[in-house]
């Protein structure tokens, strides 16, 4: 098992630019320990996946022409390890001065390492997914909002800013509903360095309804929290179906790129398609 920790990183630190490829650079975290934080040991009690996006991704043809394409890269949920932020551009980076055959080679080569990276050298029950737009398809790309009703119209006060779950509540006596909730107030900070992350969260499910003015007392108790995107999501998943008991759910947070990156995690409790991974207004 890798014995990396977060502060073993490159957050935080000046590191030197490496213009030719290097899969060393990536520096993968175990699932683990945040997990475990939560409760969460053995069977994972959800699906889903990281859902990354690259902006900043470039290398050379055979000629020595500069070629340049968007990246979206997804990480399943039930890998060991997750790829630290800034490792993962400081690996992008690498590919600058680096000639490759084609862009379906550099595909190849970031699905393979990626690979290795997040499974460390356990058994792969799953590869990630990895799909590079050319710049003729950059106008494909959609940019809209979470689909649902935003309970930031609610007029609340707040007054908590680490994760309370104790604000959570339900109406169990009364008749289930299916709904899809969204809130673009979700703030958290990176682990290591303390800086703010910003994103949307989407909140979707059916069961006893959930008070919503709790729910978004709940979404802003984050707000100086300190814990990687992948493993705030699933906080707010295990916390809502701790708290709540929802016959489904599923928790998606859309984040605002840092370093060239957005990450968007997606938990659900049952098989479903992905959710779309569509550009929020913020990123």
């Amino acid at each position: 098992m890798n014995a990396n920790l977060p502060e073993h990183s490159q957050l935080g630190k000046a590191s030197a630019y490496v213009d030719q490829y290097d899969a060393s650079l990536l520096f993968p975290l175990p699932r683990e320990p945040k997990r475990l934080e939560i409760g969460i040991k053995g069977s994972l009690p959800f699906l889903g996946a990281d859902l990354w996006t690259a902006f900043e991704l470039s290398w050379l043809n055979l000629r020595g022409k500069p070629q340049v394409a968007l990246a979206h890269i997804t990480i399943p949920c039930e890998s060991t390890h997750i790829v630290e932020s800034k490792s993962f551009k400081l690996y992008l980076n690498s590919f600058n001065n680096t000639r490759f055959e084609s862009a379906d080679a550099v595909r190849d080569r970031i699905r393979s390492d990626v690979g290795a990276a997040i499974w460390q050298g356990g058994v792969v029950q799953s590869s990630p997914g990895v799909r590079l737009l050319l710049p003729e398809l950059f106008d494909c790309e959609p940019v809209q909002e979470l689909d649902g009703l935003s309970i930031d119209r609610l007029d609340v006060e707040c007054t908590r800013y680490e994760p309370a779950p104790d604000l959570l509540t339900a109406a169990f006596d009364e008749k289930p509903v299916e709904e899809t909730l969204v809130s673009d107030l979700l703030k958290s900070n990176c682990l290591v360095t303390g800086q703010p992350d910003w994103g949307s969260v989407q909140i979707r499910y059916s069961g006893p309804q959930i008070d919503q003015a709790g729910l978004l007392q709940y979404i802003v108790s984050f707000r100086n929290h300190n814990e990687f995107h992948e493993q705030c999501v699933e906080r707010i998943y295990s916390d809502i179906m701790a708290r709540c008991k929802p016959a489904k759910l599923m928790v998606y947070a859309r984040y605002t790129r840092r370093g060239g990156l957005d990450i968007n995690p997606w938990r659900s409790s049952h098989p479903q398609l992905p959710p779309p991974n569509v550009r929020t207004a913020r990123q």
